[in-house]
């Protein structure tokens, strides 16, 4: 991937930890306007590269930039370019959500009041900045927490764990923002979480890791579709006489049995040549389900571990 359109560039980073290591090697691009997700059970590493790439912790080894500029060589430059999230956003609970912003536009230069209207609008909580933080539900805060992390047009917007202690609704909407920000303002959003159904629903591409190391950077698309092919589950009355005819005429094919008949990854078009070869040898067909796989069960099948919620 050319430079140009890479925001972020993990080259090798690596954190240890005395003789214990964190996070090995990790090398990947995050291109523009994505939102790009790490993914991995708890103790993976994720917090850990988040902590190296906005400069929370030293690296041991390795290299981070950010739109080309070198985390190590110009610290200041690189961190210009982000917003971030750690953790639990940190806010004044006495002053208003608008007071909190005033506050925080201040540590930054050429902020004006205009960009503050700007970011509560994108962050939906026009109705109620005025309202004292302390009153505001959780997700409120996280959306109030972005509304500060991209107030000064950050490159690329960096949230940890962004969904823990929301209810349904709340992540919901935390996403919607999230796809928002992303085409709306241009910003490269980087989500980490163990989550993997709020992962597929969110991202573009993930990272997948696991003890500290990577185990590959997927298209969310091409994680739950393998190749065009979908995975068929045919219940039939004599599983075993059925598989014996499909084996003979589908060697290339994996037949496997599934509860009262079996399974196959095939082509869509050839469902119904199926049923036609197991109708026409006086064999009944009581049911047809197509079914693609989960992130979950992609997530299994890269990793070979359960490690995951």
């Amino acid at each position: 991937m050319p430079e140009s359109h890479a925001v972020l560039q993990l080259h090798n980073l690596t954190k240890r930890i005395g003789s214990k290591t964190i996070v090995d090697h990790l090398t990947f691009d995050v291109p523009s306007g994505e939102v790009f997700g790490l993914l991995g059970p708890n103790g993976a590493g994720k917090t850990t590269t988040i902590r190296m790439i906005t400069g929370l912790i030293s690296m041991t080894e390795g290299s981070v930039k950010v739109s080309g500029v070198d985390v190590k060589s110009d610290f200041e430059g690189a961190m210009k370019l982000i917003g971030g999230i750690v953790e639990n956003p940190e806010m004044y609970k006495y002053l208003s959500g608008y007071q909190n912003l005033v506050h925080y536009s201040r540590m930054h230069e050429g902020i004006a009041k205009s960009r503050l209207e700007e970011v509560v609008k994108l962050v939906g909580l026009e109705n109620r900045i005025h309202d004292k933080v302390k009153r505001y539900s959780l997700g409120m805060r996280q959306r109030l927490g972005v509304a500060q992390a991209i107030m000064h047009r950050p490159k690329l917007l960096i949230l940890d764990e962004p969904t823990n202690g929301l209810d349904p609704a709340g992540i919901r909407e935390l996403r919607d923002y999230l796809r928002k920000l992303a085409k709306d303002e241009g910003i490269t959003v980087m989500v980490s979480s163990h989550l993997l159904s709020e992962m597929e629903l969110m991202c573009d591409r993930v990272a997948v890791i696991q003890n500290g190391k990577l185990v590959d950077v997927q298209e969310m698309r091409e994680l739950t579709s393998e190749e065009g092919l979908t995975h068929v589950q045919f219940e039939v009355d004599q599983p075993l006489e059925a598989q014996n005819l499909l084996v003979r005429l589908y060697p290339q094919q994996q037949f496997l049995p599934a509860g009262a008949g079996f399974t196959v990854a095939i082509d869509r078009e050839q469902i119904p040549e199926i049923i036609e070869h197991l109708v026409k040898e006086g064999l009944k067909v009581y049911g047809v389900r197509a079914s693609v796989k989960t992130l979950e069960d992609k997530f299994l099948e890269m990793t070979g571990s359960g490690q995951i919620e």
